[in-house]
């Protein structure tokens, strides 16, 4: 495999001079604060975080004075093909009928181009690396040169081409259909393999892959059990959507008597290398009225299994995680997505730690300790990786500089929730991932991303044309989502 180090600084390379360093501290399992500490890296990797450093003479120094000095994000579950399209089109829409999910009535009808696939990619990976992300999962269906676009970005990568044995839609905007073809789903399988190993050799040196059998619902049992025995064979996670909606929830019910998350625990397929996508409606969520309250959870905390948390996609519909902190609490392994655009990951941890202290009706259950700790070792656990998510020497040189001195950080009596409650993306100064730069001082060196944006706007106009054809009831898309004024 290529070493991701040509692509970045060789030799030894110095950072110093920060004003907070979050360093990993492997005695308490946590992250910790430290002052007057340097982070040394040569070859892409940390040799040295702490203060003391006597060491080879640095080939270059990285002045980080006035900074907090953090690990880069993980971000375990989007769709960067395709979310970036939806801007301004289902910010406040949801099916009346089918539980308010915007699923099966509004997210298929709105399909980019192949031009428009690579715009929305563009936008989203810039939109990633600016909110101080370093590693991605990308949940997608592959496209032509996607794997060279996402070497070029410079983030590191986890691809997880999506495959299925049917389709969901809706013929009325009450009820959800399947249209099954179980052999798809295994070319689907054998494609996703494929994709992963060119992942695996890619030249960049920064893509891996996960097996991904989109949702519970679109899935039978055969396949979901074949894809997890790949995975296993082939040292993989695996990732599913499941407990999204509630009329998934139904449906799985009324298949096979037992919840989503059970039935996946029934399958075998529910493991420590099992990432649940969103795992919102368990048997005790307040909607569900199930008659096992609680069991869900255990599960899910039980097999070791991660919850990928996604709030933003779903607090647009009036959904909501029953709640982040009673997750933790129960021992299961959390991450956080960006599910939907923007795709900017401080922004959703807000929005975590927000939404779980009104749902939990309390402002102590979730805290930003927990939050970072989903967004960056919680997200490398769920892929199954120890050298990302924290800075620890023999880690990957993926970090963070936070300006301190930048206004909407001040006063900047503790870092992180300065940054997390205010500052956000705004004091985010430069990014690196395997000791290369790819944010400086609020611009994305590796993307285009105004010229990125101008093509998606354009792709999203070609795409607005097809859309009463591909809606069950002919509407337009003015009527299928209202502009705020009349006139537009």
């Amino acid at each position: 495999m290529h070493d991701e180090a040509a692509d970045g600084a060789t030799g030894v390379t110095r950072v110093t001079g920060a004003r907070w360093v979050v360093a990993w501290d492997p005695e308490s399992g946590g992250h910790v604060y430290r002052t007057g500490a340097d982070v040394v890296f040569a070859d892409g990797v940390l040799t040295h975080v702490g203060p003391g450093y006597g060491g080879p003479e640095p080939a270059q120094t990285i002045d980080a004075s006035g900074c907090m000095l953090m690990p880069g994000l993980v971000d375990i579950h989007t769709h960067l093909f395709s979310e970036p399209m939806n801007k301004g089109m289902w910010d406040e829409v949801g099916s009346q009928r089918l539980y308010n999910t915007s699923l099966y009535e509004y997210l298929p009808i709105l399909r980019p181009d192949a031009e428009g696939t690579r715009a929305a990619y563009g936008v989203a990976l810039a939109e990633l690396a600016l909110s101080g992300v370093t590693t991605v999962c990308d949940l997608a269906l592959p496209s032509a040169g996607w794997l060279d676009l996402l070497g070029a970005s410079g983030l590191r990568v986890c691809i997880a081409p999506m495959f299925r044995s049917g389709r969901w839609l809706t013929r009325n905007g009450h009820s959800v259909a399947y249209e099954w073809d179980e052999a798809a789903g295994y070319r689907g399988l054998e494609q996703a393999l494929a994709e992963i190993e060119a992942a695996q050799k890619h030249p960049s040196g920064r893509l891996f892959g996960m097996l991904c059998p989109a949702q519970v619902d679109t899935c039978t049992a055969e396949l979901l059990r074949d894809a997890h025995d790949q995975a296993v064979r082939r040292d993989l996670r695996f990732h599913t959507h499941a407990a999204q909606s509630l009329s998934e929830f139904h449906e799985i019910t009324r298949r096979t008597g037992m919840t989503p998350i059970e039935w996946l625990d029934d399958l075998g397929v529910l493991t420590e290398r099992t990432i649940v996508g969103h795992g919102i409606f368990l048997d005790d969520h307040p909607w569900t009225h199930w008659h096992s309250p609680g069991a869900d959870l255990r599960r899910l905390a039980e097999r070791g299994a991660t919850v990928a948390h996604c709030p933003t996609v779903f607090a647009r519909r009036g959904i909501a995680l029953h709640h982040f902190g009673r997750y933790v609490q129960a021992g299961i392994n959390m991450g956080i997505g960006t599910d939907v655009y923007p795709h900017n990951m401080l922004d959703e941890m807000r929005l975590v730690s927000y939404l779980a202290r009104v749902v939990a009706e309390n402002p102590r259950d979730t805290r930003a300790t927990d939050v970072f700790h989903a967004a960056t070792v919680g997200g490398a656990r769920a892929l199954g990786r120890t050298d990302i998510g924290r800075l620890e020497p023999g880690c990957k040189a993926d970090f963070v500089l936070v300006d301190c001195a930048h206004p909407a950080m001040r006063p900047c009596r503790d870092p992180v929730q300065s940054l997390i409650y205010s500052a956000g993306d705004r004091a985010v100064r430069q990014v690196f991932v395997g000791g290369r730069e790819i944010v400086r001082d609020g611009r994305a060196l590796t993307i285009d991303y105004a010229a990125a944006a101008a093509a998606l706007e354009e792709a999203q106009g070609r795409a607005l044309a097809q859309v009463r054809q591909l809606d069950w009831a002919g509407r337009s898309p003015d009527a299928l989502a209202p502009p705020t004024f009349p006139g537009l």
